[in-house]
């Protein structure tokens, strides 16, 4: 297995004379989300502007309205993510391997809409979270160790049916990847951190520095994927 500063370099080798495509392809979810916030804030501010004396008023009926209107809202946005995250990253790995040499940005970013993938994120997406959601209630440490067990699931599922042509079952995606990463969470854990500088002058450039970073990020993670055994 490559060390993090090799996957590193290994992900900047994609991306080099591909960086346009790439932050291209990125930015293609990031302004849907802003058409999606428009969409849901407008009509809201609207709303509490005409009923700004009923809504201050405090029941049992808005609290917990509020709550599990954030906790449903909060849990659609990361499964749109999802759906492009994952997508981005295929595309990484398939540049990696040689299967693809051309980035085509509003394409490619939306391959994971098609089927059979298109369910396949969706149901996998779900069965993660509940299985996250039941091992932290243990406690939040085993539920951050079991979502780096299921991350390479979504890879797993794809190569799996571009081997075969056959679409696996989706828990055997999330199986393979508990088995896959047996001995390697924690060195992908230490990937994760090693952006920590990354994030924070992305956040001083007031995000924009993301549509450069995160598409870093999604090679990184395709090339340690691919690093992995796979025995």
């Amino acid at each position: 297995m490559k060390s993090n500063a090799e996957l590193r370099a290994e992900a900047r080798q994609m991306l080099k004379g591909r960086w346009k495509e790439s932050v291209l392809m990125n930015l293609v979810p990031v302004l849907i989300t802003f058409a999606i916030i428009a969409i849901i804030t407008i009509p809201a501010i609207l709303f509490l502007s005409q009923n700004f004396q009923a809504i201050n008023e405090p029941t049992a009926y808005n609290s917990g309205s509020d709550g599990s209107s954030g906790s449903s809202s909060g849990f659609i946005s990361g499964l749109i993510t999802t759906f492009f995250t994952v997508a981005m990253s295929w595309t990484f790995l398939d540049i990696l391997r040689g299967k693809k040499e051309i980035i085509r940005p509003f394409r490619d970013v939306f391959r994971t809409f098609r089927a059979p993938y298109a369910l396949a994120v969706l149901v996998i997406y779900l069965l993660t979270a509940i299985f996250q959601f039941l091992w932290t209630l243990l406690l939040v440490i085993p539920g951050i160790i079991k979502g780096y067990s299921y991350s390479q699931s979504y890879f797993i599922y794809y190569d799996t049916y571009e081997k075969t042509g056959e679409t696996p079952r989706y828990l055997d995606s999330i199986t393979a990847s508990r088995h896959l990463m047996d001995g390697f969470k924690a060195k992908l854990f230490f990937l994760d951190l090693s952006f920590i500088g990354w994030h924070i002058l992305s956040f001083l450039t007031l995000g924009i520095g993301y549509l450069w970073l995160m598409p870093y990020i999604y090679a990184t993670k395709a090339a340690f994927y691919d690093n992995l055994p796979k025995e």
